[in-house]
């Protein structure tokens, strides 16, 4: 049977024109969340190369990093091995006013440390018999949970490690964890289905975003997010530059001579 012809791409020029709106309600979003001191979390997970730090990217190209704050941890430390599971998540986790976006989160239990048998099967099943009641005390707190899934197909994360391993600026995207689980891919899709089975609750359902197209799904994204956030916006006084007093004029160019400025070559 022939493959289905693959869907055409989104031109540059349309998902630009969208983006810039869609970024302008997240701006009237930021202010609301500020005005009001919500709390909320966003959880972005899916297979290397999803699509994740590109969407993030989009989404907080031209908000403040004081509200929206992007959390991608490293590997536990020796220290906090020691410590309860969700306890280096919930450190991070946002005070009034602040929207707090996990480049991967506390499902890292679920994909990448059960799969390369960083966790036991005990403490995987644990994991997954928890998350939802810990989700949900999040949610009786106040905070609004969405939790995101970008799901990328096996021929186009192939053609994206490839762009990865020809770019030079690009290659430390590439570790030898991303390596091992492309090999597995099916151990991975096993583990996806796992967790989304038993951590999609009424209370924090996972959503799904097909990213072989990256620009649709980061328009996807946004829109979805626009959606889930209940907001209003809020009326601003227009804004006026003040005159400058010129009460104890000063030259102020006269301070930088003789210091060292950089070499204009361009």
């Amino acid at each position: 049977m022939a493959k289905d012809a693959p869907a055409e791409r989104m031109k540059r020029k349309d998902y630009e024109k969208e983006l810039e709106k869609l970024q302008v309600e997240l701006c009237h979003l930021q202010d609301y969340v500020r005005a009001n001191k919500l709390r909320v979390i966003i959880v972005f997970e899916g297979r290397d190369a999803a699509g994740k730090g590109g969407t993030i990217k989009a989404i907080t190209e031209k908000v403040s990093p004081r509200v929206f704050r992007v959390v991608a941890l490293p590997a536990p430390s020796d220290r906090e091995k020691t410590q309860l599971f969700f306890q280096r998540y919930m450190e991070q986790f946002p005070a009034g006013g602040e929207i707090v976006i996990f480049d991967r989160s506390w499902y890292n239990r679920a994909g990448v440390e059960y799969v390369m048998g960083f966790a036991t099967p005990a403490e995987h099943q644990r994991f997954l018999s928890l998350c939802p009641q810990m989700e949900r005390y999040v949610i009786d707190g106040g905070i609004i949970l969405i939790k995101i899934w970008l799901e990328v197909g096996m021929d186009e994360q192939e053609r994206r490690f490839h762009a990865r391993i020809d770019d030079p600026v690009r290659q430390w995207k590439l570790s030898p964890m991303d390596l091992e689980s492309y090999r597995r891919w099916y151990d991975y899709s096993r583990a996806r289905d796992l967790m989304l089975k038993q951590t999609s609750t009424k209370e924090a359902p996972w959503y799904i975003i097909r990213s072989d197209d990256k620009r649709k799904a980061r328009l996807n994204c946004i829109a979805h997010l626009l959606g889930a956030i209940p907001y209003k916006r809020i009326k601003k006084d227009k804004i006026k530059l003040p005159k400058r007093s010129e009460k104890g004029r000063y030259n102020d160019q006269a301070g930088l001579k003789g210091m060292n400025f950089v070499a204009e070559r361009y």
